[in-house]
């Protein structure tokens, strides 16, 4: 049973919005009731075991898919890919060398602020040394790279063919880069150099690509002259993107649109004439990050990041809570806790040793009403399966008021953690998340599955947070655009673009100190961080690295995605670049 594969079919939103067709028809039924922002207008959740029908819950072994998981993970080992990532030894060699993957460089020591401090960094922005040295951080999302030490499980077979297909968003970035590394050396401060070095340079792009490459151009001109202090010269770099830049074109424009006005703000706030911004600020852009709005279910429908490290960390629970009579599962950021109905129909499926109860517990800092009504749902899905079940609900106005009593675990009941895109919104405070972690630890849970950002976007250094954005939210952009860039899910892509992304780009491009949240950090700092609790990362299952292959061949996209393993962690890309990564742990 350990090894077990439950089935599942994609979250299908459309199928438990109380029989909606379609986003726009639960929008146009919830904007008459005034609950736009509510996820579900329910009463039951019949439709909802599609997610588990499809396969069956397999009780044998699975050694044709395990086979044909091998033979794909052999297939992707050997074909390249692109991972631009590590922002400290970049090298371009040419414009058109092949994207291939690359080492991150950073040594742990690098990460002793993260270790000291947990993943938090001193306010020691200023100056921002973004000079000719600086372009530095540019030359390795190019060529010359060396090639990353992961173990590829899918089968990647879209890179850029001979035959010109459009470059990606991030590929534009990358051309953009290496033309700005090869002009810097001839550029003085003649703004007519920026206008006109294309010309020669951008043989074999269409016209749309090269304006593109362009339009990027300005925007490094503009972010290297705010981070030399030169805001004057800024703005007229800045005032360049703002003309030709829109939210509403292409990826690459709409990307410039979102960075132009995140510097933009920056040199308002650098000389005193920013006004400050309505709502309050922290607490607005932690709430985006959890928020379950038409947006998100649109993400959840269409972008295969979340199923993907949903399911897969379903699979480990289940693998590890597989012969327990009582269940206590503890969710972090529970959200809508839709996913918690593909964990209810395997246990209530199970074949031996029936479950006698499954007690679920969200912790929240949020709206305490919302999170009672998901659990009246989940009660009534799992009084639909005859499962034994609780919800309990812990709320704490700031974690760092998480006390191990008031998660109620039981004797005899096998407790597992589940922190979905959580720990990040603590990493500017580490005391909180110094508290949460030795709470968790306590519980001696079975297992703990932690879902993070991959991508390094807590760094002092205004230069490198401004690259390590731009080409993070290139990829993303992009895949956007493929996902969800038909006319149907347009305003949901935009919707995500401007709440989620939007906001997150300007609080990391414009803010610094206390006043940046938004903070990203990857594997190898958390590796480092939970350390220090004693905990050790788990290896998934042959089952649950097949169930993550299987999410991502459902989607439409899937060929642009791929997955692969950081040692025991899944990272989850798009063409290459690490989106999301997943793993499991244990204390010792």
């Amino acid at each position: 049973m350990a090894e077990a594969l439950f089935s599942f079919e994609p979250f299908e939103f459309n199928g438990i919005q109380g029989g909606y067709g379609t986003l726009e028809g639960y929008e146009k039924d919830n904007s008459r009731k005034g609950k736009q922002d509510h996820l579900f207008g329910i009463e039951d959740w019949e439709e909802f075991e599609s997610l588990c029908s499809q396969y069956g819950l397999f009780q044998e072994s699975i050694p044709d898919k395990r086979a044909h998981f091998s033979k794909a993970q052999q297939q992707q080992q050997q074909s390249p890919r692109s991972n631009h990532w590590a922002l400290d030894e970049l090298q371009f060699d040419t414009v058109s060398t092949p994207i291939q993957p690359i080492q991150e460089s950073k040594k742990l020591e690098d990460f002793q602020a993260g270790i000291k401090e947990p993943l938090h960094e001193p306010n020691r922005e200023k100056p921002y040394p973004f000079s000719l040295s600086s372009l530095e951080l540019l030359n390795n999302y190019g060529g010359g790279v060396k090639k990353l030490k992961r173990e590829n499980l899918s089968n990647i077979s879209n890179e850029i063919n001979a035959e010109r297909q459009r470059l990606s968003t991030e590929e534009v970035m990358r051309v953009a880069g290496a033309r700005y590394v090869e002009f810097s050396s001839q550029r003085g401060d003649d703004f007519t150099l920026h206008m006109h070095a294309f010309g020669f340079a951008l043989m074999g792009l269409s016209q749309e690509e090269t304006k593109d490459v362009e339009l990027v151009h300005f925007l490094l001109s503009a972010a290297e002259k705010v981070g030399c202090q030169q805001f004057e010269r800024a703005s007229r770099f800045l005032t360049r993107c703002e003309w030709i830049a829109s939210d509403t074109g292409n990826p690459v424009e709409r990307i410039v649109f979102y960075f132009a006005k995140a510097l933009r703000e920056k040199i308002d706030r650098e000389t005193g004439h920013f006004k400050g911004f309505k709502g309050n600020g922290r607490k607005d852009l932690i709430d985006l990050g959890f928020a379950t709005n038409l947006a998100s279910i649109a993400c959840h429908q269409d972008l295969p990041f979340i199923q993907v490290t949903q399911f897969t960390g379903i699979q480990a629970i289940v693998e590890h809570v597989a012969l327990s009579g009582k269940i206590h599962l503890v969710d972090l950021a529970i959200r809508s806790g839709v996913q918690w109905t593909v964990l209810m129909q395997a246990l209530a499926d199970r074949d031996e040793s029936p479950v006698s109860l499954l007690k679920i517990t969200a912790v929240t800092t949020m709206d305490k009403n919302h999170v009672e009504e998901t659990g009246k749902r989940l009660e009534s899905f799992a009084k639909s399966l005859n499962l034994p079940f609780s919800f309990n609900v812990v709320f704490v106005t700031e974690m760092k008021e998480l006390k191990e009593e008031l998660l109620a675990v039981e004797a005899e009941e096998v407790v597992a953690v589940y922190a979905p895109l959580v720990l990040r919104s603590m990493i500017p405070r580490p005391d909180y998340l110094d508290v949460l972690m030795r709470v968790i630890k306590k519980l001696s849970p079975s297992i703990m599955v932690v879902t993070e950002v991959e991508a390094n976007h807590n760094s002092p250094s205004f230069v490198t947070r401004f690259i390590e954005a731009l080409f993070f939210y290139s990829a993303f952009f992009h895949c956007l655009e493929v996902c969800m860039g038909s006319t149907t899910k347009s305003q949901y892509r935009m919707m995500t673009e401007a709440m989620f992304f939007g906001e997150g780009i300007r609080n990391m491009i414009a803010a610094e100190g206390e006043e940046r949240v938004v903070r990203n950090v990857k594997m190898d700092v958390w590796r480092a961080f939970f350390s220090r609790f004693g905990m050790v990362e788990m290896e998934f299952s042959e089952a649950s690295l097949y169930q993550a292959s299987l999410i991502i061949k459902r989607f439409a996209c899937g060929s642009c995605c791929s997955l692969e393993k950081d040692g025991k962690c899944l990272i989850v890309g798009w063409k290459g670049t690490p989106i999301h990564s997943l793993s499991a742990w244990k204390f010792t």
